[in-house]
């Protein structure tokens, strides 16, 4: 795929800035949307005309939008995480992340910014900051870490009345699916009209979508993402979940990454493929010197996400929905343990050829911040490299007879990784109190609300 012409061979912010404004002049941009991802993922941003893009290039957006919950509410801990002046973060575009928008009716350009605090400094509370800082702790080794993201979806009917559960769509056939329809074409094929677009949009944005295939669930759909540094992936998964679904909205339908969004359909998730190269020379250092062998670099890292994931967990499972797919009997896993090729294992190890020597982490749901989950994975590992851990002995068989060592619920996870000195200070002590503060309020606001099971088998039974 071809890349962007927005880079230049003098990377100072000045040249980039040249070339940016000359990529928006060419293709005779009239609007420019500014997209910060924020804690859950989403895009939030300001929406301004070309012009003035090109006059002020820089623009402001207040800290606070990394301190709201999912609701539009604040913690109680607001005026604790942010500036005493609630002050203005400064927002760079990052060139590299430039696209047209392909839906939209006018010449319409996307970039996703990066946050500043008023002297220059990275924004601690921006999502971005948080990967962008364990990138360089890899740089300062001479490593590289390379990520592919697989990331799965459902399409559903409308829902506009949220007591009423999901539903799946009428394909082209006119009929919703009711079978397991694993790796079905036929399938897939139900929704060829939707797919096309995506497609059509993907391309448009130079998005790396590589493999698309049907998932058990009916309805559920998974994209691979080929492989590259994470930052980018990061990038390209949530400009992803924006075409879906704007995608899947104009055939009136919806798509979502909520994790377990029906009752007797399996999660959602977000698989990442991880591998380690040398900066200078591109080799894969997680390979050992033969098929079958891996390097103690590997090893350690391995090591790092057994004993760390526990704890990173509020970052891989965000939601209190999230811990409805990590359950005993899903295609999920329950535990840290790692395999080759075992898909009940947290950790699977592929069998491939000595180049392609990597890990896939299968812990995070599609509903993670892929920046977040990035990060936090990249923590792990990078805390078992520092600590030279070691890794258990592979599993073969199921790993669900072992049982659980994941935390069971949000709360659950939110404890953990508060105690978790190594994690909190790698990431970011004051982005994860924010983090912590404004997931406890989330919980705190679910568990306010009576569900239809309480409702139904407690009414008059108690």
């Amino acid at each position: 795929m071809a890349k962007k012409k927005t880079s230049s061979k003098d990377s100072s912010p000045q040249a980039q800035e040249s070339s940016l404004l000359r990529w928006l002049k060419d293709r005779r941009i009239t609007e420019v949307e500014c997209l910060v991802p924020d804690i859950t993922g989403n895009a939030r941003g300001k929406i301004i005309p070309a012009a003035k893009f090109s006059h002020d290039y820089g623009t402001r957006l207040p800290e606070g939008i990394f301190v709201t919950t999912v609701t539009g509410d604040y913690p109680d801990e607001y005026y604790e995480l942010v500036s005493p002046s609630d002050s203005d973060m400064y927002l760079r575009p990052d060139p590299e992340t430039v696209r047209m928008v392909p839906w939209a009716s006018d010449p319409t350009a996307q970039i996703i910014h990066d946050c500043y605090t008023r002297d220059g400094k990275p924004h601690e509370l921006a999502p971005r900051s948080v990967l962008r800082h364990m990138l360089s702790l890899y740089d300062e080794m001479g490593l590289k870490p390379i990520v592919a993201p697989e990331l799965e979806f459902f399409l559903v009917q409308k829902n506009t009345d949220p007591d009423f559960p999901l539903q799946p769509p009428a394909g082209r056939s006119g009929r919703p699916e009711t079978a397991r329809q694993s790796y079905s074409i036929d399938a897939v094929n139900e929704f060829d009209p939707i797919l096309d677009m995506m497609y059509d949009y993907a391309e448009a944005m130079e998005l790396d979508v590589d493999t698309l295939i049907h998932e058990s669930g009916a309805a559920q759909l998974e994209v691979n993402f080929q492989h590259a540094d994470p930052m980018s992936r990061a990038d390209q998964v949530f400009l992803f979940k924006r075409t879906m679904r704007e995608a899947a909205l104009r055939h009136g339908i919806y798509a979502t990454f909520l994790a377990k969004p029906m009752e007797n359909e399996p999660g959602s998730s977000m698989h990442i493929h991880q591998s380690m190269v040398d900066a200078k020379s591109g080799k894969n250092l997680f390979a050992g010197k033969k098929a079958g062998e891996h390097s103690k670099l590997f090893q350690h890292y391995l090591g790092g996400l057994q004993k760390y994931v526990p704890m990173a967990m509020p970052f891989f499972a965000p939601n209190v929905n999230s811990y409805r797919r990590l359950a005993m009997g899903e295609v999920a896993p329950i535990n840290v343990q790692w395999g080759f090729d075992n898909r009940t294992c947290g950790l699977r190890v592929p069998m491939d050829d000595i180049e392609n020597t990597r890990v896939e982490s299968r812990f995070a749901g599609s509903d993670a911040n892929p920046y977040l989950a990035m990060a936090a994975t990249l923590a792990c590992g990078y805390l078992g490299i520092q600590e030279k851990l070691l890794p258990t002995e592979p599993v073969a068989g199921s790993a669900q007879d072992i049982g659980y060592q994941l935390p069971r619920s949000l709360e659950e996870s939110l404890r953990m990784l508060d105690a978790c000195a190594p994690l909190r200070g790698l990431i970011g002590d004051r982005f994860v109190r924010a983090f912590i503060a404004v997931k406890q309020k989330e919980y705190q606001t679910y568990f306010r609300v009576i569900s239809s099971w309480e409702r139904e088998f407690l009414l008059l039974n108690v």
